[in-house]
């Protein structure tokens, strides 16, 4: 299976969705646009950082990702 996208923002909201997920014990992919651009010499601001699961993980991750998203 892949990986799937299930956030976009700020390196802090994805840091916070991160750590919830692997304390469900769900393994988290985080990439982060702003170090990358920062490193190829050019500038991006808007959802720069990015938090990936595998999608045999979805089902069990998607309760903790609802509960993040309704307490922003």
């Amino acid at each position: 299976m892949g990986l799937m996208k299930v956030f976009s923002g700020s390196e802090v909201l994805a840091i916070a969705l991160q750590e919830r997920l692997e304390e469900a014990g769900v393994e988290t992919v985080k990439k982060d646009n702003i170090q990358s651009a920062r490193l190829g010499g050019f500038g991006q601001t808007d959802l720069a950082v990015e938090v990936f699961i595998q999608e045999t993980d979805f089902a069990k991750a998607n309760p903790f990702i609802e509960e993040f998203r309704m307490s922003l």
